[in-house]
């Protein structure tokens, strides 16, 4: 079948995407779902840094390539062995699936399925397969999802069925965002209720992990970005305090609470967030890292730190999460009132739209910003 996708040509685009038409909004194939695929009509698509980090180069990805891995959306067909899925139902993408085999999978942490990573990395789904191509020739998938299209192939375990009564645009924001800083707090962190907790870059996860603090009945929830609009977005979401970044922060964090949080929370993607992170963590607390920084920044640690003072760092991707069994709770939290991502949804947009919400992502006019299909 014909459908309208955004592609990515060519990485390495650092800014000014709009100008440059970083994506091409045109026509591609998109070939029938296989055994264990699922075709689905994309509803609603986040714009997330992971999907800017392809486009400037931080997170290298073969081209072409069609983006987007935050999104929902209902299924049109199902290929062969398939059965617990049916047209219309409503689902969301998950772009770190599980095959439910490897040992990691074993282990109950489908985040870090070696096959998965395996298949994403070439751009193929977990079938091993690519279903998109242009002018004849392969387009690759990004993660195994290519939501940045009016339709999409998934494979199976890419998909997490959801009630039919969420709205699209805030069930698509569970597919990423949340999943990771939600996850952050609740699953890698643990955080305790009454604990001193440090947020770190406020996109769409550090603002899901900020609400999921409140949730979770942090006692300080300190929320730190070098945008003032951000910041204030946290102290609406019930932040206790914000902090601008700059390089007096660890300083100022540490003064505030007389010697540092208990778990401090990077989710800027960035080595010096990262380093100042730690150095607001008190003795014997823990530092989690769920940003995405490039693969060759490395970080400088004080070693000593880690025994004399009984120190932790934990990465967390996707928010270690088992999506089949968060998703649900995290809805049941939405439902309650207790994560209200709508306050998060900065824009609403076409697909045409793409390369602008680009820009501002770049430029930090935005926080999430939704694609919506008709």
């Amino acid at each position: 079948m014909r459908i309208m996708a955004a592609v990515l040509t060519r990485g390495g685009i650092q800014h000014g995407f709009e100008q440059a038409q970083a994506l091409t909004v045109r026509s591609v194939d998109l070939a029938p779902p296989g055994p264990g695929e699922v075709l689905i009509r994309v509803a609603a698509a986040g714009v997330c840094h992971s999907d800017l980090s392809v486009i400037n180069g931080t997170r290298p990805r073969p081209v072409p390539m069609v983006l987007g891995h935050e999104a929902s959306g209902s299924v049109e067909e199902v290929g062969e062995g398939i059965d617990d899925l049916q047209p219309g139902d409503h689902v969301v993408c998950i772009f770190a699936p599980g095959c439910g085999k490897c040992l990691m999978c074993a282990e109950g942490r489908p985040a870090l399925c070696t096959r998965a990573a395996a298949h994403h990395g070439k751009g193929e789904l977990m079938t091993g397969h690519r279903r998109l191509s242009m002018d004849g020739a392969p387009v690759h998938h990004h993660v195994g999802v290519s939501a940045f299209a009016t339709h999409a192939v998934l494979a199976r375990p890419s998909l997490v069925k959801v009630q039919a009564d969420l709205p699209p645009h805030v069930s698509a924001l569970f597919s990423c965002a949340m999943l990771t800083g939600a996850g952050a707090v609740f699953n890698t962190a643990k955080v305790a209720p009454g604990s001193r907790v440090a947020i770190f870059g406020l996109g769409g996860v550090g603002l899901s992990a900020v609400l999921s603090a409140v949730a979770a009945g942090a006692g300080e929830i300190i929320a730190i970005d070098p945008f003032d609009a951000k910041l204030q977005t946290a102290l609406d979401m019930d932040a206790t305090r914000a902090i601008k970044a700059d390089a007096h922060t660890v300083e100022a964090v540490r003064d505030l609470t007389g010697g540092g949080v208990d778990v401090a929370i990077e989710l800027a993607g960035s080595v010096e967030a990262l380093e100042a992170a730690w150095g607001c963590t008190c003795r014997g607390g823990l530092t989690v890292t769920a940003g995405l920084p490039h693969p060759d920044a490395r970080m400088s640690l004080n070693a000593l730190q880690l025994v004399a003072e009984e120190r932790t760092l934990r990465g967390s991707y996707i928010g270690s999460c088992v999506p089949q069994r968060d998703l649900p709770r995290m809805f049941a939290l939405y439902a309650q009132g207790k994560l209200p991502v709508e306050k998060m949804l900065t824009h609403r947009l076409k697909l045409d739209g793409i390369n602008r919400a680009m820009d501002r992502l770049d430029d930090g006019s935005a926080i999430r910003q939704i694609i919506e299909f008709d």
